[in-house]
């Protein structure tokens, strides 16, 4: 062959293979994930994108193509949320989208995805308005009247406190749901609530609500806070010689709450969702996100942000797969049909209200470790 014929041969196979690898990279299912990297909520959104990562690692392909993750940091930021999913559905063409941790944002995104008709998947977003009315957003966790339930049930029923009192950071959208749900569950099981006291995000001193809690003497104050203000809380209560008992919920699950509080998370519980690396008859699904979660991340223990991530990329490809198509509305309805899916959190049904069903996992922190005693079902 000449040189010119084959120099000619050469450039039309670099040219057929060019088109082809865009072709390729053009046929990828893009999925969106947008979480707050930074901020407030950072640390839980950090946690998840671990968990999201891990999954993909372990789930790049479907119906034969490549699964395309494009990340968007919400900022912990209610606009910036919102902005996030707009950048999603309409730039990036994503077929659906992950996120995120914290309601209120969930809620500002949930709104933009919903008005795009392309499916979103919520992964630790628990106040009930973030799916209530939506067609198109879903949640891999329980809802706050579930969880909220499940704390006044444990706090009365397995500790035998009947008097309870509430401490609440107002301007936070989880807190107030989760506080409203605990007081509305307890006094139906015959407790009583001596004192709903209350603060704002950010502040740092706590001293006047602890002191006026220690004069009510509760059995028991529910503090429905993320980790890093509820270890503060915590380490000031005991300074101040309270003696009643502190419950939070799942934002409370972080393995930095034992390095802020330290001595002074001795006896404090927390709502969870059911995983943790060292329970009981563990499932297979379970175990095999443990075991990949050790082998990508070795020296950085588990975490349920971590696992809900994990699930929630599942979630998405498990309904692709089943849905043949990477069409948002048959994503959509595929997600709706959800059933009895095991995940690493156990076997996980998508509602009638979108909203995931699963046990509700309780911590107790035992010498200056994080133990799971068991799950509760909430009357």
């Amino acid at each position: 062959m000449k040189l010119g014929k084959r120099l000619a041969t050469l450039a039309m196979t670099a040219l057929a293979l060019g088109i082809a690898g865009a072709a390729f990279a053009a046929d990828a299912v893009k999925i969106g994930v947008y979480l707050p990297l930074t901020g407030q909520n950072a640390f839980g959104g950090q946690l998840e994108l671990e968990g999201v990562k891990l999954a993909h690692q372990q789930m790049g392909t479907v119906l034969n193509r490549p699964v395309e993750l494009v990340i968007v940091d919400n900022k912990s930021d209610k606009v910036e949320a919102a902005n996030a999913v707009k950048r999603l559905v309409e730039r990036d063409k994503v077929v659906a989208f992950i996120g995120t941790y914290g309601s209120s944002l969930a809620m500002a995104g949930g709104e933009v995805g919903e008005k795009a008709k392309v499916p979103g998947i919520g992964t630790s977003c628990t106040n009930p308005l973030v799916t209530q009315g939506k067609k198109y957003y879903f949640r891999a966790c329980f809802i706050d009247p579930y969880q909220g339930a499940a704390a006044a049930t444990y706090a009365f029923e397995n500790l035998k406190c009947h008097n309870a009192a509430i401490l609440m950071d107002m301007t936070n959208d989880y807190a107030v749901g989760l506080a409203n749900f605990f007081n509305k569950s307890f006094t139906k099981l015959g407790g009583k609530i001596v004192s709903k006291l209350m603060y704002s995000s950010g502040d740092q001193d706590f001293t006047a609500q602890l002191t006026e809690l220690i004069a009510k003497k509760p059995d028991i104050v529910f503090m429905p806070s993320y980790f890093a203000e509820g270890a503060i809380i915590m380490k000031q209560a005991r300074e101040l010689g309270a003696t009643f008992r502190l419950m939070g919920a799942d934002a409370m699950d972080n393995p930095d709450t034992v390095k802020i509080g330290g001595k002074a998370v001795e006896g404090f519980l927390h709502t969870t969702f059911p995983y943790d690396a060292a329970m009981t008859n563990m499932s297979d699904e379970a175990k095999k996100f443990t075991e990949a979660w050790n082998k990508a991340y070795p020296g950085k223990e588990t975490n349920v942000n971590g696992a809900l991530g994990y699930n929630s990329y599942m979630l998405v490809v498990d309904a692709i797969k089943r849905a043949g198509s990477a069409e948002p509305a048959a994503i959509t309805k595929a997600l709706a049909e959800t059933r009895d899916l095991p995940t690493a959190l156990g076997r996980l049904t998508i509602n009638a209200t979108h909203d995931a069903e699963m046990p509700v996992g309780i911590i107790e922190y035992k010498d200056g470790k994080r133990v799971y005693v068991g799950e509760v079902t909430p009357k």
